[in-house]
């Protein structure tokens, strides 16, 4: 979730309003400020956590394993005051996806037991908390449903419509985790990908995947 009130939702204006004591909040529980490294967890899944990590900018990965070293990737988060281990913080559970960094950032490292009490004596605070999951289990089920519903190749050209648009999720742009987001191995994915581009949906650089004709994506996604 993002400190900063998500642009649309019913309580923006209250929200806008408590934003300063907000962010008062968040860094009177702060504990510490972590450098990590690219490649390095922030959190990792199946561990239990006292903590809630703030980042300021940098990028993120999210993803989640099994024992047979499959993974599925959730996407990569362009990070703007970014909050990691809300759920957890809720819940009192073990991490459920893995958050990673995947350039050099800075994270706060915030108690969860300080921010507990803070919002007991502050209970209008929840409010940022309330919006924001609300909003990221939207998104997130979005995706996860569209991953269920629809072939890997819909899926590839409905990501980059949603990156066209408003989401901070984007593609990592590297064939091994593009492939892990949609749950597949990287030959299924290539195959998938080609099937977009010789339909002059999709180009395919360098840079990984981009819209070639907007029209034919509308219309292929039915838009």
């Amino acid at each position: 979730m993002q400190q900063q009130p998500y642009p649309l939702g019913r309580f923006h204006a209250e929200l806008e309003q408590l934003e300063p004591r907000f962010a008062a909040a968040l860094e009177a529980c702060t504990l510490f400020l972590r450098r990590y490294l690219a490649g390095e967890y922030i959190m990792r899944q199946g561990e239990q956590s006292e903590c809630l990590y703030l980042v300021e900018t940098g990028r993120v990965s999210l993803n989640s394993a099994v024992h047979s070293g499959r993974l599925f990737q959730l996407g990569e988060i362009a990070c703007q005051r970014q909050i990691f281990g809300e759920m957890e913080f809720f819940s009192a559970t073990p991490v459920q996806w893995s958050v990673m960094a995947e350039t050099e950032l800075d994270a706060s490292v915030i108690c969860a037991h300080k921010l507990a009490q803070r919002l007991l004596a502050e209970p209008e605070l929840t409010l940022f908390f309330a919006s924001a999951l609300a909003s990221d289990y939207l998104d997130t089920l979005d995706i996860t449903t569209s991953r269920l519903l629809h072939p890997i190749a819909y899926n590839i050209a409905y990501e980059l419509w949603r990156e066209r648009q408003r989401t901070p999720m984007l593609g990592s742009r590297k064939r091994a985790h593009e492939a892990a987001r949609f749950g597949t191995t990287e030959r299924v994915y290539r195959r998938a990908l080609k099937e977009l581009v010789d339909q002059g949906i999709v180009c395919d650089g360098a840079d990984g995947p981009t819209i070639a004709d907007l029209a034919r994506l509308r219309t292929y996604l039915d838009l």
